[in-house]
């Protein structure tokens, strides 16, 4: 045991210094003020005294157990969520558990070694509530080499805060993946100053430049470049070819385009929530979407009734009668009976797009697609904000004012109401 030490500086929140050895491995903790520095020192001194055993990882008495803000980052996470778990859709929890299982490899000591290979499957199956043990490996790493939240600070935080905005291979996230990440992980972080176990935030705030604004524009869809109903109907006839699974995404792209249908939803539609009716408009009851990978949730926001155009009907009824589907069937799967992938979808789009001379979309622009043409045609707002699932405020937000031939015909209308004024 060596004597209580100060820090220099008025930089240090916690200045008093504790240090003993374990086994010849040193150990350290930081006090506030110099009473509680004596007082822990004087509790492991007694501890030793009395015989007690010492934890070779921690330096502590095993039967101590941690202050709040000795909990490790790993553990925290995982006590986060199952806070959190109860109120939130499947949706959010699964965004929450990859950010936190992204952001919490990267708050380790800087000695450490890089993490095991499954460190982040792990996590992804520990984190949740009632989780277990995966990877025994990635498990000791983490108990050895996590911070505590008592040892975040800006300087570890920043680079934590840099790294969840890269991938593995050092190339960036996009700009809303990144600031979804970086929500969860704040959020968290957060949460134990919300409770008082941590003082003050030691999250540095971000950089001037990067902004919940620039996040937001980047999430916003190049409206102009979207394909419009003459192309999308050439791009729609263009996927058909020699691959059986063309027909497939043909049937998916559809359906996304026509009825506005996110690409989560489409995966998860059965026959059930079909109404095709010989030759008239029908209907899809959206009510589940993809949460994890082939695995029914609720949809993101509710369920809801869209009406669907007749060449999406004609497109639908021969899909359900050539497969001989019913009931609940889940309406689009592969020949081995599994899930369509979205990367697979998504290479038949662009393949697509490319034979019609169309840049490159996502798939989920397709969604966007539709949002744009229904407005075109002058479907009211509030009738597109419920076939989408969205608010007016968001539908507002996203779409009104960059559909092409907006500024004209604004313009032509406010002239002729100064012009009624003017006689």
């Amino acid at each position: 045991m060596f004597g209580v030490q100060r820090r220099k500086g008025e930089r240090h929140r916690r200045p008093w210094v504790v240090r003993w050895a374990v086994e010849g491995r040193q150990r350290s903790r930081s006090f506030r003020i110099r009473v509680e520095a004596d007082r822990f020192r004087s509790a492991l001194l007694d501890a030793h005294a009395a015989g007690h055993a010492f934890d070779r990882e921690t330096g502590e008495p095993v039967e101590w157990e941690p202050e709040p803000d000795d909990v490790q980052m790993h553990v925290w996470a995982r006590a986060f969520l199952e806070e959190q778990w109860p109120d939130w859709a499947p949706r959010t929890r699964t965004s929450a558990v990859e950010a936190l299982s992204r952001f919490v490899p990267l708050v380790v000591s800087p000695s450490a070694p890089p993490p095991p290979a499954g460190t982040r499957a792990h996590l992804s199956a520990w984190l949740k509530p009632d989780g277990e043990v995966v990877d025994e490996d990635a498990a000791a790493w983490l108990d050895r080499w996590c911070l505590r939240l008592a040892q975040l600070d800006r300087a570890s935080l920043a680079e934590a805060d840099r790294k969840l905005a890269r991938k593995a291979d050092g190339s960036p996230l996009a700009a809303a993946t990144a600031h979804r990440l970086r929500t969860a992980a704040k959020s968290c972080i957060g949460r134990a100053v919300d409770l008082g176990i941590l003082d003050t935030n030691p999250w540095p705030p971000s950089p001037r430049g990067r902004s919940r604004t620039k996040a937001a524009r980047a999430k916003r869809p190049a409206i102009r470049s979207l394909p419009d109903p003459p192309t999308m109907a050439r791009v729609l006839e263009a996927m058909s070819n020699h691959q059986p699974a063309s027909r497939l995404y043909r049937a998916m792209t559809a359906t996304s385009y026509y009825g506005g249908l996110r690409p989560s939803e489409v995966v998860m539609l059965r026959v059930d929530a079909l109404t095709l009716p010989e030759d008239d408009w029908g209907r899809i009851e959206v009510t589940e979407a993809d949460v994890d990978f082939d695995v029914s949730g609720e949809t993101k926001t509710g369920d809801r009734s869209v009406p669907i155009p007749p060449v999406l009907v004609r497109i639908l009824r021969a899909w359900v009668d050539e497969h001989d589907l019913s009931g609940d069937d889940l309406i689009f799967r592969t020949r081995g009976d599994r899930r369509p992938t979205q990367s697979n979808w998504a290479r038949a789009l662009k393949r697509a797009l490319a034979d019609v001379g169309h840049p490159p979309i996502r798939v989920y622009d397709l969604r966007h697609s539709a949002a744009t043409t229904w407005l075109g045609a002058g479907v009211p707002l509030g009738e597109v904000a419920r076939r989408m699932g969205h608010s007016v405020q968001t539908l507002v937000s996203t779409y009104v004012g960059a559909l092409q031939g907006d500024e004209e015909v604004a313009n032509q209308r406010i002239a002729v109401a100064l012009r009624d004024a003017d006689e």
